[in-house]
């Protein structure tokens, strides 16, 4: 007889220089409830920014009774991941799951696509240890801050017109023409002013960050000294999302934390968004991004590449950040994503995924779907809101990663019954029906989970 497949697991933490230090990082308070307190013992003088829950290895969870990988048990029984997620994805988790809690901004970046991951792989192993591309998703569980994607073109065209410092960086000819094509397709959504203003943006970013270091710290200085005497009049006026008394802190900030650095310009080429506690973004390959500040959710395809440009220490790959974008440019909105409910019916996809005991319904509890266009991951977002209520998740064809976020309850699958409290992480294998009960007036869990488009997982 098979073991029930409901495995607590014990999650690594790492620690990087952008991470919150010790227990104001939420990385760190739920290392310290998933691990043994001999085994991890929160430093307040340290950084701890990621939690990984996975098989990637390297920071594999553990089966935290018996102490081996969940790597190694679902290689012994393929059936925990179910016999097509396993054949597909070779025996491994689809996806790889993280709690972010960060102080400084990460680097400048973009994850590879599968057939450049592959190239990137190959040729240097090192600085990109996956031949897998990266696609990812960031569900706020505090307030967050972040660049994402680049701004719809006018946003920028406004910025080279009133920020003298990117304009002279970028260089005046790139600078002009840019504005003119622009101004010139401003209403065009043919795919001539489509392909062309694509072929503006990258000349004009590709300018920026071939730039010397030189003049990009003579233009960083001006840029600082102007936005500092600017203040709320910075940028000129009507200045675009987050407005001159924002954009000129953040220059202030992010200047306080890496001195002359090229992603002071970026910020100016890129979105700003704020999310509260719940909202989320979606980021395909090649999407370029970084977080600034706050506490995330973050679900994956399971790789570690990343291709950096700025605001970091670590390896930078400026050309083939350059060359790799898609240079696709839209408003914020369209990177944000809207849950979906999990407990009704979605019409032509799926049948509700979960259902709710009559003390949830009564507390008005949510049980939300935030459903990427990919197959690797989804994932649901539990909020039971009084002591007693139920959410019963039904068996699906894959595996599922569980972590509490807030208050404490009872887990279970089958006959076994465990407690689950904040920072407890639970792995639940394939064709399992999981039950989380509340034992607290607010009860906070996310699930990722993966089922393959033809077992109507709703993608």
């Amino acid at each position: 007889m098979l073991p029930v497949p409901l495995i607590q697991l014990q999650c690594g933490v790492n620690s990087y220089e952008w991470g919150k230090k010790g227990n104001s990082s939420r990385a760190a308070q739920f290392a310290a409830a998933s691990l043994d307190d001999n085994e991890f013992k929160i430093d307040e003088e340290k950084p701890y920014a990621e939690l990984w829950m996975g098989t990637h290895p390297s920071n594999p969870s553990k089966d935290k009774h018996t102490g081996r990988t969940l790597l190694e048990l679902i290689q012994d029984n393929q059936a925990l991941l179910s016999p097509a997620i396993a054949e597909r994805y070779e025996n491994k988790l689809p996806f790889l799951f993280k709690v972010l809690s960060i102080q400084k901004a990460l680097s400048i970046q973009a994850h590879p696509n599968k057939k450049l991951a592959e190239k990137l792989h190959a040729r240097d192993p090192k600085n990109y240890p996956d031949d897998n591309h990266k696609p990812e998703m960031a569900i706020a569980i505090s307030d967050f801050e972040g660049l994402c994607g680049f701004r719809p073109l006018k946003e920028i065209a406004h910025f080279f017109d009133n920020v003298p410092a990117l304009r002279q960086l970028v260089g005046e000819d790139k600078a002009k023409a840019f504005v003119e094509t622009v101004r010139r397709n401003d209403g065009n959504e043919s795919e001539e002013a489509t392909a062309e203003n694509k072929k503006v943006l990258q000349s004009a970013f590709g300018a920026l960050m071939a730039s010397s270091e030189a003049d990009m710290t003579a233009a960083a200085d001006k840029l600082v000294q102007s936005a500092k005497s600017a203040g709320a009049d910075f940028a000129g006026t009507a200045v675009p999302s987050p407005g001159g008394a924002k954009l000129s802190e953040l220059v202030g900030r992010l200047h306080g934390q890496f001195g002359a650095d090229y992603g002071l310009f970026v910020l100016f080429f890129l979105n700003f968004v704020e999310m509260k506690a719940g909202e989320a973004i979606y980021l395909r390959a090649d999407d370029i991004h970084a977080y600034i500040s706050g506490d995330i959710i973050e679900c994956m395809a399971s790789s570690d590449n990343v291709v950096r440009a700025g605001f970091t220490p670590k390896f930078k790959d400026v050309d083939n950040l350059v060359n790799m974008l898609t240079y696709d440019f839209a408003p914020i909105e369209q990177q944000k994503m809207e849950p979906t409910d999990y407990t009704q019916d979605v019409k032509n996809k799926r049948e509700a995924g979960a259902t709710l005991n009559q003390a949830a319904i009564d507390s008005q509890s949510e049980i939300v779907e935030y459903n990427p266009p990919i197959e690797e991951f989804s994932v649901v977002r539990s909020l039971l809101k009084s002591q007693g209520s139920k959410v019963t998740f039904k068996p699906i064809d894959g595996p599922s990663i569980i972590i509490c976020t807030e208050g404490q309850g009872k887990i279970s699958v089958g006959p076994k019954v465990q407690e689950i409290k904040k920072g407890h992480v639970f792995f639940v294998g394939a064709t399992a029906e999981c039950v989380l009960e509340s034992e607290d007036d607010q009860f906070e869990t996310f699930k990722a989970f993966c089922v393959l488009d033809e077992q109507s997982n709703g993608n």
